[in-house]
């Protein structure tokens, strides 16, 4: 069992994640301690710098690199969005970003890790192919792991997309989970998934085997630290058995 520094995880009550039992599975893998405080986001409603710097970090579009739009409407949105996180969405956020303005907001006794859980879309620049990529989690001090990129950031199958295309088609909106899954081949996850909460432990707990070891993301496919890139990979990689590769077994199994 690897010894780690304290972990701090914070709740996100408007998704279905149980960020209490994502604490409770990192306890029995580490040697460490690990507590769980509210939503950060809500002991800073009142923080227009913050509302500005979500603002400033939104993704203008797919394929360039500047971000942010602080227009009084749009600040104005994200000010609500802080103090009422239902309202938000539809938006991708610069992750580095992000991570800067969330860190500048830990709490004094920052010590160890904290790893924060958030019901926005975040991404990172992709400078080998010019587009932003959406991720499920940021690494580093505070980490920033997003719900929703749980569902989006990982492609779904080919098929999947046709399906959602058809259906909006003649019904006007997203079709249901269950119509998605009937009809389209292979496994992924999709918005309020009820296995949101045992995807998001391996994310966790990338956050922290990173600062453990400062290594990069495990390479074996079927990992829970393997960075899934597809929806196939991350069910194979956080739903299926075994855990670990043979390697993070004897750290983490």
């Amino acid at each position: 069992m690897v010894t780690a520094d304290p972990v701090t995880l914070y709740r996100a009550p408007s998704t279905v994640a149980d960020v209490d039992a994502v604490a409770e599975w990192l306890a029995d893998r580490i040697d460490g301690s690990v507590r769980v405080c509210d939503r950060f986001l809500g002991a800073h409603e009142d923080d227009e710098n913050l509302a500005r710097a979500f603002a400033g970090a939104r993704v203008l579009s797919p394929y360039e690199r500047e971000t942010g739009n602080e227009m009084l409407g749009i600040r104005r949105y994200e000010e609500r969005a802080l103090s009422d996180p239902d309202r938000a969405g539809g938006v991708i956020y610069d992750g580095l970003q992000v991570q800067d303005a969330l860190r500048e907001r830990l709490p004094p006794d920052r010590e160890g890790l904290h790893a924060i859980v958030l019901d926005r879309v975040i991404g990172t620049w992709g400078a080998h192919d010019g587009r932003w990529h959406k991720r499920a989690n940021v690494l580093g001090r505070p980490a920033v792991l997003s719900v929703p990129g749980l569902y989006e950031a990982p492609a779904k199958p080919e098929s999947y997309y046709k399906a959602k295309q058809r259906h909006a088609l003649v019904a006007g909106d997203a079709p249901p989970r269950e119509v998605l899954e009937n009809e389209v081949e292979g496994e992924f996850l999709v918005a309020d998934d009820p296995r949101t909460t045992e995807a998001l432990k391996g994310y966790a707990l990338q956050a922290v085997d990173y600062l453990a070891t400062g290594g990069p993301f495990c390479d074996r496919e079927g990992c829970r630290l393997y960075n899934a890139h597809r929806q196939p990979e991350l069910v194979e990689a956080q739903l299926r058995d075994p855990e670990f590769c043979p390697d993070h077994a004897e750290r983490y199994g």
